[in-house]
């Protein structure tokens, strides 16, 4: 057992596992937002969309972070202007919108030379990351994650209730939107961890596992970045060892303790329903 944790003797795995943690709390608690609000494929959508925006970023001799951030807002307000303007529902909004930037982002990629590597932008090289990498991580993950749980009790009544929310006067379009900034500031933050591909599970995978062991906000906030933390640790560890992708160790992680918890969660796992059910016939 001991064996398993040597290898934090290594400059760089305390850099992965510092900035691992710090982006897999900030990622649980967004996820949490996502899945209760139903905006799960939001963030599919932007983690593909910030791609054009990281390219002309380089072209133009800009920081890429900044870059992804405006190619990831851009998506996520022209997806809101298309449903407030069509007949097109927002999921399908979403598929249209992002589907077009990746594309533009990969015409802009093929057509123009460069050091970057694509397989780093779309699954992530944690333990490759630079110490200016790791501040910048550090900086901004750190800013989304007080922000958002800040302000989490507002956030959350407009998850569940946008009316009463206008009804005790607050500005719910600023906070729909301030909710939207964070998640594309907290892709870009999460790219350099696992990248575009993987990125959607962060964002998801730890407020569903919450979702099926709670009801209570507040413990499932605790409960998801329990989860996120602990499968980061585990997978970031896991990929030394067999020598595989860092952010897929993470995910694989965060996938199985999903569905252990689909299967054995007390409140709403399968074995649990089961025996409620057979509880409530006798």
């Amino acid at each position: 057992m001991i064996e398993f944790f040597e290898p934090i003797q290594y400059g760089f795995m305390r850099d992965a596992l510092l900035v691992g943690v710090l982006v897999a709390a900030m990622c649980a608690v967004l996820s949490c937002f996502l899945v209760l609000k139903g905006w799960s494929l939001m963030g599919d959508a932007i983690s593909h969309a910030v791609l054009p925006g990281i390219v002309l970023a380089y072209i133009a001799g800009l920081p890429l972070a900044l870059g992804a951030f405006i190619a990831g807002l851009l998506c996520a307000m022209g997806t809101g202007f298309i449903k407030r303007n069509s007949r097109i529902k927002e999921d399908t909004a979403m598929g249209v919108v992002f589907t077009g930037f990746f594309a533009f982002g990969l015409v802009l990629f093929s057509r123009t030379e460069s050091d970057l590597h694509l397989d780093h932008i779309l699954v992530g090289n944690i333990l490759g990351i630079t110490r200016s990498q790791v501040w910048q991580t550090m900086g901004l993950g750190t800013m989304v994650l007080a922000v958002t749980l800040v302000l989490r009790r507002d956030l959350l009544l407009i998850c569940f209730d946008p009316g009463q929310a206008r009804v005790m006067a607050l500005p719910d379009r600023f906070l729909n939107y301030l909710l939207l900034s964070l998640l594309a500031l907290a892709i870009v933050v999460a790219l350099q961890a696992v990248g575009i591909i993987l990125v959607v599970a962060m964002l998801v995978t730890p407020g569903c596992i919450a979702h099926l062991w709670t009801d209570r906000f507040d413990k499932m906030l605790a409960v998801s970045v329990a989860s996120a933390v602990s499968s980061t640790v585990i997978g970031i560890f896991i990929s030394y060892h067999i020598n595989a992708s860092t952010g897929g160790c993470i995910v694989l992680v965060q996938a199985a303790m999903f569905f252990t918890s689909l299967l054995f969660a007390p409140k709403y796992g399968i074995m649990a329903r089961k025996t409620a059910a057979r509880v409530k016939v006798k």
